[in-house]
């Protein structure tokens, strides 16, 4: 059962991935909850700038494995906007992070981009327990992922309206 301060950390997700829309990326956003329930570090997608592997699941996995002991590492928690790509689950897991709280699902995600008639992922929507199966996962949570799905609307709206 998650409680109001796991609440809290989705809620910055959430707003990490507005953010993202508003500086022209795809909305994901991730912070890193430290043993202690502190936060420790945040980030957004950034990949409008043409490199695509720079999701803030990724960038929180590097910033983990050079900041933080594989104690920490371990008992950290990583919450965010969205389930983790392929990509970012195998980094989570080679870092030794701890658990992961998803807003909304990649089962969602695909399902949301072909209802609003986006082109398939490159990438195959695997959840994270296939591609990482001793981290502990959690989600998706409502009402978060109707939320995250609304952004995604919005990019998908604001990407096919471009030149």
């Amino acid at each position: 059962m998650l409680t109001d301060t796991d609440h809290a950390h989705l809620r910055r997700c959430v707003e990490l991935a507005r953010e993202a829309l508003d500086a022209g990326d795809e909305p994901f956003g991730s912070v890193l909850v430290g043993p202690d329930g502190g936060v420790l570090h945040e980030d957004r997608n950034r990949i409008a700038g043409g490199d695509a592997t720079r999701h803030p699941e990724f960038a929180l996995a590097r910033w983990a494995a050079a900041e933080l002991t594989p104690a920490d590492r371990a008992g950290s928690t990583v919450y965010t906007s969205g389930e983790h790509c392929p990509m970012c689950s195998a980094a989570h897991a080679w870092v030794g992070l701890g658990p992961i709280v998803y807003a909304s699902s990649a089962a969602q995600l695909t399902a949301w981009r072909e209802e609003f008639g986006a082109p398939p992922s490159p990438v195959r929507p695997i959840p994270i327990r296939e591609v990482a199966p001793a981290i502990d996962t959690e989600g998706p949570v409502p009402p978060f992922d109707e939320e995250v799905r609304a952004l995604h609307r919005a990019s998908l709206r604001e990407r096919s309206s471009r030149p």
